[in-house]
C-alpha cells in the first residue's frame, strides 16, 4: 500500500481488491496484534460542520481528534478553532496523501453525494469508517460499501442513532416474540422536510465565497454554478447533492420495520408527489414498497409485508382504537405503525416509546445486545477490537448497506413516477425488470405557474424525452464527473 497513491486512485479507480494486501494498523496493531482497549484511535474527520461536529464531540474525550477536513472554512471554522492540533484540509485526498499513514479511523459527514466515494477510499486504505446517514446517494454505491466491508474487514458504522437505541430493541423483540402476531402492513412517516423543497432550478449564479471551494463541494456530481440555494444545509433538497425528506429521515424511522422484519430486496416499488422537478426533490411524497415473504422465525412468521412512506405533511390514517385528542406523530418528528394479525405496535422516530395500541404490556426476553455508550462510542470500541471477535456495533455496513438500499430505492420510486406503474425490481443484479428499452419519460424542468387578472396560468417547462432505462440506470449507478471514480465492485 505504501506505493499506493492518492493520484493513482483517482486516475484508475483503485485496483482489483482481489490483488490488494490490506494491512491497516487498526488490524494489525501496533505489535502485529490489534489496538488494546487502552489505546486511543486517531481520527479524522470529513465534513465537520453540521452532523460531523457532534460525531467529533461524542469521540474526542477519548480518542485523538488528528485531522480535519470540510470544504467551507466559514462553516468550520468553530470546529477548526476547537482543535488547533489538529491538522485542517480542504480536500479529503490531500489528508489521505499527507497523514493517511497516521489515521486509524475516518468520520464522514459530508454532504449525501460524497459519501460513498470518500468512505471507499478510507476502506480502501483500511481505515476503520462513520459515515452519516444516508449511508449513500445510489443502490450501486451501497453495494459497493457493503462488498467493500467484507472485503477489507474494517469496522464500520452509519450515523442512524437510533439503532443504538432500546427502542430500536423492544420493537424487535415484541415482533420476534410474537407480541403483535404477523405484519403485513408498516405505515411510516416524518415531519419533514424543514429546509425547502419543491423548488425552481435557480437561474443565476451568485458570488461564491472565498471560505468556500465550490468545486471540492460538488466533486463527483455534475457541475452546477453556486448559488446560496444550494448551501450550507439546503443541499439536501437537491437531487445532485441529496436525497430529500425520505432520504434524510427514512434511515431513522425506516430501519425498525427493517430489522425487526428481516427485509431484503423489495420486489415492486411505487411513488407518488407534489410536482416532481429534474432538479428538487418534491413537497411531499409518497412511497409503497413491497417485500416477499421472508423465513419464518421460531415464534412468528414472516409473510409479505407492504411498507408504506409519507413525508410532506402526508400521513397514514389514524388506526382504529389510537387515543382521541393524541397526536399521531411520534417523538422526534417519526412515525411508524406496524399492523399484526394479534395486535397494533406504533413508535415514534428512532423506535422511540414504542407501545401496543391494545394498552397490554410486553414481555418479551431480552435477546438484542443494549448499547451503554454513545452510537459513535460503540463503534469506536468495535474498532479495538480484533476482527476475528469484534462485536460488530449495531449499524455497521453488512445491515446498513442493504438498509440504505431500501432507503435509495424509494428515491428512485419517486424519481420514475412518470412512468405511471409499479415498477419490479430485481435486487440481486440492481435493476428494474419492467421498464422497456425504448420508452420514453419528459420530467418538469420549471414550475411557470402564474395568475394574471385573477386567472392562473400553468406554464410548465419539460426535458426533451429522456430514455426512460437509461435514466434508472444513470440514477441506480451515477455517472461521475471526470476525476472523480470509485473502486471496482469486490467480487
Amino acid at each position: 500500500m505504501s506505493n499506493f497513491s492518492r493520484r493513482d486512485f483517482l486516475k484508475t479507480g483503485a485496483a482489483a481488491l482481489a490483488g490488494i494486501t490490506i494491512a491497516p494498523s487498526t488490524i494489525l496493531g501496533k505489535s502485529h496484534g490489534h489496538i488494546a482497549p487502552s489505546d486511543k484511535l486517531n481520527i479524522a474527520a470529513v465534513g465537520i460542520g453540521g452532523m460531523g461536529h457532534a460525531n467529533i464531540n461524542a469521540v474526542k474525550g477519548t480518542e485523538n481528534i488528528v485531522a480535519l477536513c470540510d470544504v467551507d472554512w466559514k462553516y468550520a471554522k468553530g470546529v477548526f478553532d476547537e482543535h488547533p492540533n489538529a491538522k485542517h484540509y480542504w480536500d479529503y485526498r490531500k489528508m489521505f496523501d499527507e497523514v493517511g499513514k497516521s489515521i486509524d479511523a475516518v468520520i464522514v459527514a459530508t454532504a449525501d453525494h460524497t459519501h460513498a466515494i470518500i468512505t471507499a477510499e478510507a476502506m480502501t486504505l483500511g481505515k476503520h469508517v462513520y459515515c452519516q446517514k444516508p449511508l449513500t446517494h445510489s443502490v450501486y454505491e451501497s453495494r459497493l460499501l457493503t462488498k467493500l466491508a467484507a472485503s477489507t474487514g474494517v469496522c464500520t458504522q452509519m450515523g442512524n442513532q437510533g439503532s443504538s437505541g432500546e427502542g430500536t430493541d423492544l420493537v424487535c423483540e415484541w415482533i420476534w416474540n410474537g407480541e403483535i402476531g404477523e405484519v403485513t402492513k408498516v405505515e411510516c412517516a416524518t415531519d419533514r422536510p424543514i429546509w425547502p423543497q419543491g423548488l425552481n432550478a435557480p437561474e443565476k449564479a451568485d458570488r461564491i465565497p472565498k471560505t468556500l471551494d465550490w468545486d471540492l463541494f460538488t466533486g463527483p456530481a455534475a457541475y452546477n454554478p453556486y448559488n446560496a440555494l444550494y448551501h450550507p444545509w439546503n443541499w439536501r433538497g437537491w437531487w445532485d447533492y441529496g436525497t430529500g425528506a425520505l432520504g434524510d429521515m427514512a434511515c431513522h424511522i425506516l430501519h425498525q420495520p427493517f430489522k425487526a422484519l428481516k427485509l431484503g430486496y423489495p420486489t415492486k416499488v411505487e411513488g407518488s408527489s407534489t410536482l416532481l422537478l429534474n432538479a428538487c426533490a418534491p413537497q411531499a411524497q409518497h412511497v409503497k414498497m413491497i417485500f416477499p415473504a421472508r423465513e419464518n422465525m421460531p415464534k412468528v412468521a414472516m409473510p409479505e409485508v407492504e411498507v408504506h412512506w409519507y413525508d410532506g405533511g402526508m400521513m397514514p390514517d389514524r388506526p382504529k382504537g389510537f387515543p382521541q385528542n393524541k397526536q399521531l406523530m411520534g417523538p422526534g418528528g417519526g412515525l411508524t405503525i406496524f399492523h399484526g394479525t394479534k395486535d397494533t405496535l406504533i413508535c415514534g422516530c428512532y423506535g422511540e416509546q414504542p407501545f401496543l395500541l391494545s394498552g397490554r404490556k410486553p414481555n418479551a426476553p431480552k435477546v438484542c445486545r443494549r448499547v451503554t455508550t454513545s452510537h459513535e462510542m460503540d463503534w469506536v470500541r468495535a474498532c479495538k477490537e480484533n476482527p476475528s471477535s469484534r462485536v460488530q456495533p449495531k449499524s455497521n455496513f453488512s445491515e446498513a448497506g442493504p438498509f440504505n438500499e431500501m432507503v435509495v430505492m424509494g428515491v428512485l420510486a419517486i424519481r420514475l413516477q412518470a412512468l405511471n406503474r409499479t415498477l419490479e425490481w430485481d435486487g440481486e443484479n440492481m435493476r428494474f425488470t419492467n421498464i422497456g428499452d425504448n420508452e420514453e419519460i419528459k420530467i418538469c424542468v420549471k414550475d411557470g405557474f402564474t395568475i394574471h387578472d385573477g386567472h392562473p396560468s400553468f406554464n410548465k417547462t419539460w426535458t426533451d424525452p429522456i430514455n426512460a432505462k437509461q435514466f434508472a440506470e444513470q440514477l441506480i449507478k451515477h455517472n461521475y464527473r471526470e476525476g472523480w471514480k470509485l473502486p471496482d465492485m469486490p467480487k
